[in-house]
């Protein structure tokens, strides 16, 4: 689902405009995309958690020419589902 999909199904399940469901969509990527940046996680009970992870730097291998390379440590944004929400997932 992309999301002009998500926006649709949002509509229809909200008896909302797309128009106002565009909106809240947008505004909840960018709330939670300022907190990330900021260090802090989201929280939503039974749905997930969105963090940021650090990954250290380690030494990785270029597809192309099979020479070692050194891959630097970053910042990453990460996801980890929820109870409610791997219950629903997994059959």
């Amino acid at each position: 689902m992309n999301k002009a999909k998500l926006i649709e199904q949002m509509s229809k399940t909200s008896k909302l405009p797309k128009a106002t469901c565009k909106k809240i969509l947008e505004s909840f990527i960018k709330t939670v995309s300022q907190s990330l940046k900021g260090g802090k996680s989201v929280v939503l009970t039974g749905f997930g958690t969105f963090s940021v992870m650090k990954r250290k730097s380690r030494v990785g291998i270029n597809p192309a020419t099979k020479n070692k390379m050194q891959i630097p440590a970053k910042k990453v944004a990460k996801f980890k589902p929820g109870k409610a929400l791997r219950d629903l997932v997994v059959v």
